[in-house]
């Protein structure tokens, strides 16, 4: 049994964020519809990653039988996840009032990047911009260089991170009630939200937050270091013991008083000694060190070498998923674990291409 048997999701959504939202749910093993435009350019890789094990079918909804059509779904679907710009779905007919009154208990959720109300309602987005408004990149990055620039779409992927856990609390809270709740979700407001660590110390104590002025932005020697060899340790020895361990790693034990100064002379200092000490050594030399001190230091792996990293392999991150032509294609596995529950993997995305009435009728897995 899964941990959604039975909940039925009708997913409006493209690119990144309401998919890998809708993913989340349907590797736990909620029934997942994807109801597609016609043409939608797709097929690019990531599509059979973020849609694998969801179902879809190819509806126009600008014609008043596609309309009819989600109706009918509407009907017995529990959830409803779009991504327009606010005001579209209500235009085709098809917003939380008029799905409401084929299915009161349906759960209707929204995700834009700055949601249903505000000035910038209407405004297009990306991950950068939602990260730059909400503040995040104004204390991230280097004084020198600017803000940094992210390697993975933060905003996008937090947005769909509280956009899952809101439908889940709306489950919950139908369940109780017999009720079903429009949503509305903004990556501009989750973005904002990532600020938890730091804003209380600018809402309420007038702190200003800056880059390389805080304790994990650059403003002490918790950061990156690179190699003599140009590869990169990051150091978060953050508590004395793993200070500790780290000035005896580095063979400077006589630097551990000087790592817990508060003073912004050691501070400087103590940073500056430890960048000059890692360029002192390989990348492979520095490995054979740290693998042996618990200092809160590991290395920056590429992308590939983490795939073959043992701890990585051993927690079974990456997983064989049927490609439905009797091969299989590698993929990110779910990360949530369970004593209940074992996550299984159906087949990569591959669409229907339906766009008759007929679809309905033949929509599987």
């Amino acid at each position: 049994m899964t941990l959604l048997k039975g909940l039925k999701v009708l997913d409006f959504s493209t690119l990144l964020p309401g998919p890998f939202a809708t993913l989340l749910l349907s590797d736990l093993g909620a029934e997942v519809l994807r109801i597609e435009r016609p043409s939608n350019q797709k097929s690019w890789i990531v599509d059979q990653y973020l849609n694998r094990s969801k179902s879809s079918v190819e509806l126009d909804l600008k014609k008043p039988e596609s309309v009819d059509q989600v109706k009918q779904l509407a009907e017995e679907y529990d959830i409803v996840i779009e991504q327009f710009r606010p005001g579209v779905m209500e235009r085709l007919g098809l917003g939380y009032k008029d799905l409401k009154k084929v299915n009161p208990r349906i759960i209707y959720c929204s995700l834009t990047g700055f949601g249903q109300t505000g000035p910038l309602k209407d405004r297009p987005g990306h991950d950068i911009n939602y990260l730059a408004l909400s503040g995040v990149s104004g204390y991230s990055g280097k004084k020198a260089e600017g803000p940094a620039q992210n390697g993975t779409q933060i905003a996008d992927l937090n947005g769909s991170l509280y956009t899952a856990l809101a439908i889940l609390a709306a489950v919950i809270y139908r369940t109780q009630t017999g009720e079903g709740q429009s949503i509305d979700m903004s990556m501009t407001d989750c973005s904002f939200s990532l600020n938890a660590l730091f804003a209380p110390l600018s809402l309420n104590h007038g702190m200003k937050l800056e880059p390389e002025k805080l304790m994990l932005n650059g403003g002490t020697f918790y950061g990156y270091y690179q190699t003599k060899d140009g590869r990169f340790f990051s150091v978060g020895s953050l508590e004395p013991a793993f200070r500790k361990e780290l000035c005896e790693a580095i063979g400077r034990p006589d630097l551990f008083d000087m790592s817990m100064s508060e003073h912004p002379v050691d501070v400087r200092l103590f940073k500056e000694i430890l960048t000059a000490t890692f360029l002192e050594k390989t990348f492979t030399e520095w490995l054979a060190i740290f693998e042996k001190a618990e200092a809160c230091v590991e290395p920056v792996l590429t992308f590939e070498e983490a795939c073959e990293h043992p701890h990585l392999k051993e927690r079974g991150l990456i997983v064989q998923v049927p490609d439905g032509q009797g091969g299989f294609q590698r993929q990110i596995a779910c990360p949530i674990k369970t004593s209940a529950f074992h996550p299984q993997y159906k087949q990569i995305d591959r669409s229907l291409r339906e766009n008759s009435g007929a679809a309905l009728n033949n929509i599987h897995p």
